[in-house]
């Protein structure tokens, strides 16, 4: 079974004006005329392949390429005449070649995508190869469009001869204008062509004494322009010389139209393949302007579009509320509400349009995600049916239109009604409205309908096959908001409108007080469960506002603990790196010292140097102590709940201890055993209230901590050692090169420190090194290398976190 699709139906939903966008994006006119004669596809293997093909176009758009159509003319009519035996214009045959060239560039262009458009390509395929044609073509011809010498050998010859006697004459007839005597016989003093012969303008008076013969004179009768006696036969010489190259180009345009005849076969398929290439390089590009997608369609029985935008209003370059549309095969029909010009026809007239586009193999103006079947028949009725020709009013008109589509309607249609049965009495309008309804669906049709009446609205509570949906107003604003809520019926809002309009303020007034007492249990009943559905919606709307709240705040939580862990690391190794600094000037005033002592050894300056060592040491132990609290408050800030016998962590040995005295700012705690100690509650956190569970292997648990103490209290610069760069024996330029791929690495896999192995050597590629590294962004710090490190023969890097 063919696909149905009524004249009425296409113009009801607008798809010339689809079909006229794509022609405005072909760039030859077989692809125009096959654009204009797109078929609906019956089978969903033709839409898919089709659909594919777009896809294919598109892959090439994005990469911004064009197929190369450039200076395709439609030869179709001039080949035609060649395989005939006719003769072709110059332009006609230069045509020819720019044509053939771009079969040859098309193919090659595709051929070269292969992998990426399999399906072009095989289009392609029917492009003949006949670029030598082209060449001949082409050489034969001047960038001004005449037949150039290198045509033929006698065609040069030709014109070589009649070009030499127009040299000739124009030597004579100069040799005439300078001579004396002839001179005052002439108006003027110049020479020119009549009816291809040269000719001088002699004053009539002196036509006796000029000896010639006259091939024209002025309007007024006072110049004769006469060929001279002596050059008439040097004219009649040149005429022959001239016939002869006439001759030569008619023999060039034969052989040239022969070589197009011959070929006029191949040549007219493959501007059939161009063409079709044309017109899926313009739905590709129509669906690049929609923003267009490719729902899902095989097999599928629902129909699920979501953001969906009208085409036309698209292509009007309008803004277009976007909207979702839904039918299942339970509920296959839906009653679309709402007031006057809120979009209630835009959004019938969208959902059939996209119907016939994909019908078309065209992609349409939806989201990712959307699902739509492919519809058997299409039927329509939008706008005023009134015939006044065959005396239908407006009612009988939409009843004959009803009666039509319900005897073409079966499994697999989509029936578009606007306003259904809206031109009579309410009551027995509604009765009809049902009734035509329930029949659609008992036929298997899917149906969307636009309407005012309450009883259709109320379907939805009472039958399962149908679905509200309205179409909104703000009436703060009082104008539509264009946007479709499904589940949900809409009020007509005719008195908003009315007042919108310019109705006067007392008419609208005195229609509100009537139109509070109108209406039965029914509308009442609908007004009712729409009011407590806004509430509803209202409360969902808050619900959904406050968990979009919490996600951001969410994210935000993360991204500062990521920033918190990165501000701790930094951190801890500016903390080494102090310690080290700290104790490498303790121990040199600790060799000071010793140097002192044994070169006095006296008692009292004994003794002056243990108070200075004494000295030194509380002062380092201060300096640690402020740098380890500060070290911890960064990474762990202490709980206000403290209390005795509460089971906290200790930051500085990384686990768990026992609260046993509380003091101003300080803690005594007690991991267990015999050991107390006194900390600043800074270094204190996530107070538990009870003991933590105790390992099975308590020995194994001290040799783990010992470990874990001995790890920690190694150098930090030990753990550069993991990630090192060697440029030992390497050429400066080339390690500096080196050197910067190796800090960016480490920068991406998110190193903290590494270890440059440069050697001593002569310290002229240690330098450059540290030169580079004291201008780096990637560097924090750096320094020698210590004695278990390598010395000076390496450097210590911190990367920037």
């Amino acid at each position: 079974m063919t696909v149905q699709i009524s004249q009425r139906t296409l113009e009801d939903l607008g798809f010339s004006e689809v079909l006229r966008a794509l022609t405005q994006r072909c760039r030859t006119e077989p692809g125009r005329e096959r654009v204009l004669a797109r078929p609906f596809l019956d089978t969903e293997a033709e839409v898919a392949e089709a659909l594919a093909l777009v896809d294919e176009a598109r892959f090439l758009s994005q990469q911004q390429f064009s197929l190369p159509l450039g200076g395709v003319t439609d030869l179709r009519t001039a080949v035609g005449h060649a395989e005939k035996g006719g003769v072709l214009e110059p332009r006609q045959l230069i045509d020819a070649a720019q044509l053939l060239f771009a079969f040859a560039r098309t193919r090659e262009a595709l051929d070269e995508r292969k992998e990426r458009v399999p399906r072009l390509l095989e289009i392609s395929k029917r492009l003949p190869f006949l670029e030598a044609m082209a060449r001949r073509l082409d050489q034969c011809f001047e960038p001004d469009g005449t037949l150039s010498d290198r045509a033929s050998p006698e065609l040069r010859e030709a014109r070589d001869r009649a070009r030499g006697l127009h040299r000739r004459i124009k030597t004579r007839l100069d040799e005439m204008l300078h001579d004396e005597s002839f001179i005052p016989k002439l108006r003027e003093n110049y020479y020119t062509l009549r009816n291809g012969r040269y000719v001088v303008p002699v004053v009539s008076n002196y036509r006796s004494e000029v000896d010639g013969i006259v091939h024209n004179a002025s309007q007024t009768g006072q110049t004769l322009f006469m060929e001279p006696q002596a050059m008439v036969g040097l004219g009649n010489d040149l005429a022959i010389a001239q016939s002869e190259v006439a001759e030569e180009e008619l023999k060039v345009l034969q052989e040239l139209s022969k070589l197009v005849g011959r070929e006029s076969s191949r040549i007219l398929e493959g501007l059939e393949a161009v063409a079709e290439l044309d017109e899926v390089e313009a739905i590709a590009i129509l669906s690049a302007d929609l923003d267009a997608t490719t729902p899902t369609f095989e097999a599928v029985k629902e129909l699920q579009l979501r953001g969906l935008r009208h085409p036309r209003l698209v292509l009007k370059g309008t803004e277009v509320v976007s909207n979702e549309v839904t039918l299942t095969e339970t509920a296959r029909a839906l009653v679309v509400s709402g007031p006057n010009a809120g979009g209630k026809t835009v959004t019938l007239t969208g959902v059939g349009l996209c119907a016939l586009m994909l019908r078309a193999g065209l992609p349409i103006p939806v989201g990712e995600g959307s699902r739509m079947p492919l519809y058997r028949s299409v039927h329509s009725t939008v706008g005023d049916t009134q015939d006044l020709s065959q005396g239908l009013s407006s009612f009988s008109g939409h009843v004959t239109l009803l009666r039509d589509i319900l005897s073409a309607v079966g499994t697999d249609s989509l029936v578009l009604i606007d306003e259904i049965a809206a031109d009579t009495d309410p009551r027995e309008g509604a009765a009809i409205a049902i009734a035509v309804l329930e029949e659609l669906l008992g036929k298997g049709a899917f149906v969307l309908v636009t309407t005012h009446l309450e009883e259709l609205k109320a379907l939805a509570h009472m039958d399962p096959r149908f679905l509200n949906a309205r179409v909104g107003f703000d009436s703060k604003r009082m104008s539509p908001t264009y946007r479709l809520q499904m589940g949900a019926s809409g009020q007509s809002s005719a008195i908003d409108m009315a007042a919108r309009v310019g109705l006067p303020a007392s008419v609208c007034e005195r229609a509100r007080e009537l139109s509070l007492n109108a209406g039965g249990p029914l509308t009442k009943a609908l007004a009712a469960a729409e009011d407590e559905r806004r509430k509803l919606n209202e409360e969902l709307e808050k619900a959904r506002i406050a968990a979009k709240e919490a996600e951001a705040l969410r994210a935000e939580l993360e991204k500062q603990q990521v920033a918190f862990e990165r501000e701790r690391k930094g951190r801890m190794m500016q903390f080494n790196e102090d310690v080290h600094a700290a104790s490498e000037h303790a121990a040199q005033e600790v060799r000071d010292l010793l140097v002192k002592l044994r070169s006095e050894q006296n008692e009292k300056a004994l003794s002056e140097a243990r108070m200075q060592l004494q000295q030194r040491a509380d002062e380092a132990q201060k300096r640690a102590a402020a740098a380890k609290a500060e070290l911890f408050q960064v990474e762990a800030p202490g709980p206000a709940n403290l209390k005795v016998g509460a089971w906290v962590h200790h930051s500085g040995l990384g686990r768990d201890v026992e609260i046993l005295e509380l003091t101003e700012g300080q803690a005594v705690v007690s991991a267990g055993g015999a050991l107390k100690m006194r900390v600043p509650t800074t270094e204190l956190s996530g107070s538990r209230g009870r003991k933590p569970q105790q390992t099975k292997f308590p020995e194994q648990r001290k040799g783990e901590a010992a470990l874990k103490r001995a790890a920690s209290a190694a150098p930090s610069s030990v753990e550069a050692t993991n990630f090192r760069c060697d440029v030992r024996g390497m050429r400066a330029d080339d390690a500096l090169a080196e050197l910067e791929s190796f800090l960016d690495q480490g920068l991406r896999r998110g190193e903290e420190a590494a270890l440059i192995i440069h050697g001593h050597g002569t310290g002229a590629l240690k330098q450059a090194i540290r030169d580079h590294l004291a201008a780096s962004p990637y560097i924090r710090m750096f320094r020698p290398g210590e004695s278990h490190e390598g010395g000076d023969g390496v450097t210590v890097v911190a990367l920037r976190g």
